[in-house]
């Protein structure tokens, strides 16, 4: 399937499909007329390139990733380094929002009991 049906049938935006050609994760073989043609493969990575973009990858980070994953022989050790550090990073980015809400909700407090 074309870079467009593939887009249209599983609600994957081109630029992701772009950014998984120019990576080179289409293989040769697979361009049709000029135009890369998505197998089942294809689909199940591009379903984890959706996954690591939704949950905070930079697009190097889901490159480096991806090409990890790809590789014969990919270390699941290193794969899960990676999403441990990311979820690090999230956890950080969690507890520094939920001090902002603590300050908000101080700050809305504070206006609300002169109500009173």
């Amino acid at each position: 399937m074309t870079l467009f049906e593939a887009s249209e049938k599983y609600n994957i935006p081109p630029e992701i499909l772009k950014e998984y050609e120019k990576w080179g994760f289409c293989h040769s073989q697979k361009k049709v007329m000029g135009s890369w043609q998505f197998d089942d493969s294809d689909i199940e990575n591009l379903s984890l390139l959706m996954t690591l973009h939704d949950i905070g990858f930079t697009p190097d980070e889901a490159e480096n990733y991806m090409r990890l994953k790809l590789q014969s022989g990919a270390s699941d050790a290193k794969l899960l380094h990676i999403l441990n550090e990311k979820r690090s990073k999230v956890l950080v980015d969690i507890h520094f929002r939920e001090k902002q809400l603590q300050r908000l909700d101080y700050l809305r407090h504070k206006i609300n009991s002169k109500k009173d």
